[in-house]
């Protein structure tokens, strides 16, 4: 009787003691022979031949991370510092809200066992990778791995909304051609919502690494040199963290008003510049309503998710979102930029301003690191650094 793959990696895995005696089935970590420190010992049991497309040769194939992705004011690097803030600060916190996620870095250092993790992104495309890495709804890493390896085969010559609107310029003909007929295809796809999210992230992911820009979507280079044929990674969902998470969609002026945590963590726009302008494309696929694309930056109308911290009412909402917090702490991200930049770069809210709003409601500490900001190349910034307000809350001052 022929001896079966499932067989020959069993016992290679018993050998080297990562199976269990009686263990029957393979966890994710068991296949690619991850630490279990920290983890239960089982996540989603599923055999070793739905895990064929995770792995090939015998050797670990890469995994998609949170933090691979570029984008605009990231704060990835500056994660341990926030958690050295917080450890030191603040008594033991069960819940903890990103409200302006981003791309959820900050909300996934904390994310662990018997925490609330609480995020919240306006932009959908930035939603949508938020549920995958941090919701707690189940899903099917089998299911997730056969998608994957069936979307990164197609092989598509036909013409359609993402070739017609952004091939030539933003990605190579090819690569436009196949991101389109993806797009539609995860469209068709039996899954739940937590699996199409995980899709979805996977292709995100998978075109900021050939797109032809420098990190953002305000404008492609003139020269297309990004030329490495696509392709979708399987991401590391870390989910037995997530089960007492929530993720949404909204205002964060209207959330706040909604929710309660120990701490809350505010990382909002620092200028002028609108996330929607930065990340309109990437938006304009994931939501995949097809909308008209105009310009030489082939932007679509984008009014409905223009930030009003990116204005002049900043300071005034600002205040607004403090005043209306339920929380115990409050931790506030923002760079030193106030009028060292060009126009567009300055800060929307200065410090004196940001300090009255927090006092208003505890005491006000400001920690201090350096940072490499980020310019258009039109500006020197010289002893820039990344700040924390903090706040210890005493007082409820809303209404």
């Amino acid at each position: 009787m022929p001896v079966s793959v499932y067989q020959i990696i069993k016992e290679r895995l018993k050998n080297d003691c990562l199976l269990k005696e009686g263990q029957e089935q393979l966890t994710l970590f068991d296949i690619f022979n991850l630490p279990t420190l920290e983890r239960p010992p089982v996540i989603y049991p599923i055999t070793i031949l739905k895990r064929q497309s995770l792995r090939k040769a015998g050797d670990r194939q890469e995994l998609l991370q949170i933090q691979s992705r570029r984008y605009m004011g990231n704060k990835f690097k500056l994660s341990s510092f926030i958690r050295e803030i917080i450890d030191r600060e603040c008594e033991e916190s069960s819940s903890i809200c990103d409200i302006f996620a981003g791309t959820g870095v900050v909300g996934n250092g904390f994310n662990k066992n018997g925490r609330k993790i609480i995020s919240n992104e306006l932009l959908y495309s930035n939603y949508v990778s938020l549920y995958a890495w941090l919701s707690p709804e189940q899903f099917d890493m089998g299911k997730i791995a056969d998608y994957i390896r069936m979307l990164n085969e197609i092989n598509s010559v036909k013409e359609n909304y993402v070739s017609q609107n952004f091939g030539g310029t933003y990605f190579t003909i090819e690569n436009a051609k196949k991101i389109g007929a993806i797009r539609e295809k995860i469209e068709e796809l039996e899954v739940n919502f937590k699996e199409k999210c995980i899709l979805l992230t996977s292709l995100l992911y998978a075109m900021d690494k050939v797109a032809n820009t420098c990190g953002h979507y305000d404008a492609f280079r003139r020269t297309l040199d990004t030329v490495t044929p696509i392709k979708l990674l399987i991401p590391d969902v870390q989910q037995d963290k997530n089960s007492q998470n929530e993720i949404y969609n909204e205002d964060a002026n209207q959330l706040v008003r909604k929710i309660k945590m120990d701490v809350l963590y505010i990382d909002p726009p620092y200028n002028s510049r609108h996330y929607c302008d930065s990340y309109h494309l990437l938006e304009n696929i994931i939501t995949w309503k097809k909308p008209e694309a105009f310009g030489v930056a082939k932007k679509m109308v984008r009014s409905d998710l223009k930030s009003q911290y990116c204005l002049k009412t900043a300071p005034r909402v600002f205040d607004d979102l403090i005043r209306n917090a339920n929380c115990r702490y409050i931790l506030v991200s923002y760079n030193n930029m106030a009028g060292k930049g060009n126009n567009r770069s300055n800060a929307r809210i200065k410090d004196e301003a940001m300090i009255s709003s927090l006092s208003k409601r505890g005491r006000v500490k400001i920690f201090e690191t350096g940072f490499k900001s980020f310019t258009t190349g039109k500006s020197k910034i010289e002893n820039h650094t990344e700040r924390i307000f903090f706040c210890e809350v005493l007082r409820s001052i809303k209404g």
